[in-house]
């Protein structure tokens, strides 16, 4: 899910980058060197997954795994994702330097949102609940940045109208997958590694 270059406008352009780079800040804080292992791993996999697209028109759709990203390193899946993104575009021109802004902005934001909706399962106690909220981490990363792609193509101009309508319902069938991908992830590191997942210590200590 690649915007590609010469399609948007340039208010478009500015504001994925003013955007980026709000959300990078904020999301950057306080960042502990002992993460950066961590994130460098899932970065990669983000990286590698986003690498296998099929084109769409002005965009790509693809296996995205932001709310992956997002259930595993919280607040710090966005400037995993904007790196992964950076050097798409640098090392494999994979929608380009123009469009690294909104690309971060579209597919990090979905990271981020992932993980507020994974951390509502503290909220519950029923049976296969990493499975159910990691799920819904991950369809709603998807759809979250489907709709960002579809605004972004819809301020472009009426002759792109038809296409974010087009680019929008070929995500629902990813929806889906990802949140197999993801709720199924979620549930297994939960019984092998739980304190990979975001948030996990935080549940220890109230417990």
């Amino acid at each position: 899910m690649h915007i590609s270059e010469g399609i948007l406008s340039a208010p478009a352009l500015t504001v994925g980058f003013a955007g980026t780079a709000v959300l990078a800040a904020a999301t950057m804080r306080n960042l502990d060197m002992e993460e950066v292992p961590k994130i460098s791993v899932i970065t990669a996999v983000f990286f590698i997954t986003s690498l296998i697209k099929v084109p769409l028109g002005p965009a790509s759709i693809h296996l995205i795994l932001n709310g992956l990203v997002g259930v595993v390193l919280g607040w710090r899946a966005f400037p995993a994702i904007m790196l992964g993104i950076i050097l798409q575009a640098i090392i494999f021109g994979h929608g380009g330097v123009t469009v690294i802004g909104i690309n971060s902005l579209m597919l990090g934001g979905g990271g981020l949102i992932a993980y507020l909706v994974w951390q509502q399962r503290h909220r519950f106690a029923f049976k296969k609940r990493e499975f159910v909220f990691g799920a819904l981490a991950g369809a709603l990363a998807t759809i979250s940045s489907g709709i960002v792609l579809a605004i972004a193509l819809v301020t472009t101009g009426e002759a792109f109208h038809a296409i974010a309508a087009t680019v929008l319902a070929a995500h629902l069938p990813i929806m889906l997958i990802e949140a197999a991908v993801v709720g199924a992830c979620a549930e297994f590191l939960q019984k092998v590694k739980p304190d990979i997942l975001a948030g996990q210590q935080a549940v220890k200590k109230a417990g």
